[in-house]
């Protein structure tokens, strides 16, 4: 949902958009048809879906033979569900794309509810990004270099459910979840399940997902 809203947000702005998907042998594969379906919908005119193996590294809930938690209170660790870098790789594949198109925004759909617990989705960490792509490209070198947008991220769920509605994003057509288990169902237990019914709740809007739990 977080990805939908941040597409809509870039075409409210005016963008032409160029989408990039990552197959990172995640168990939530399901997602990666909803991405496709979801590109379709909201006008994207190139949307890319780059295989990038990371459960040759594993480390996570979402890429190895580690259970997702269900039913748990967030704790103050970083959660099991954390890919090891999974947002460098995936703007750097962004950064890459961006000078091919010869693109100057980027767009992220971090937000401010997820990096309390993890460490990819912090400000500071989009800040060091941003200088690294300036740093490390020919726009960079050239003197054009990037703008990284994070539209949603001093949002709370409840407040990207209200964006999203304003957009129209139709969220009945996103996957949440991180242990999905059909198309566009959630298990309606694991940590983002529970982070995406409350944002329905807070911002009192109907939720028109399907849970399992």
């Amino acid at each position: 949902m977080d990805s939908a809203v941040s597409v809509a947000w870039a075409r409210a702005a005016g963008f032409e958009v160029g989408a990039l998907s990552l197959d990172y042998g995640q168990r939530q594969r399901f997602e990666l048809d909803a991405a496709r379906a979801v590109a379709r919908r909201l006008g994207v005119v190139d949307h890319r879906i780059v295989a990038v193996d990371l459960r040759a590294v594993g480390g996570s809930a979402l890429t190895a033979d580690i259970n997702v938690p269900k039913g748990q209170v967030p704790g103050s660790a970083v959660p099991v569900t954390y890919v090891p870098a999974r947002n460098t790789v995936l703007l750097a594949l962004l950064t890459s794309y961006a000078e091919v198109l010869g693109a100057g925004d980027l767009v992220i759909g971090i937000n401010s509810q997820d990096y309390s617990g993890y460490p990819d989705c912090r400000p500071s960490f989009l800040r060091a990004f941003a200088e690294l792509a300036r740093q490390g490209t020919t726009a960079g070198l050239a003197g054009t270099g990037f703008t990284l947008h994070a539209p949603l991220l001093h949002l709370s769920k409840a407040g990207i459910v209200r964006l999203g509605v304003a957009l129209g994003v139709e969220f009945a057509a996103t996957l949440s979840c991180y242990d999905p288990p059909r198309p566009l169902v959630h298990c309606g237990l694991c940590d983002a399940c529970r982070l995406r019914r409350h944002g329905f709740d807070e911002a009192g809007v109907a939720d028109p997902s399907t849970y399992v739990a």
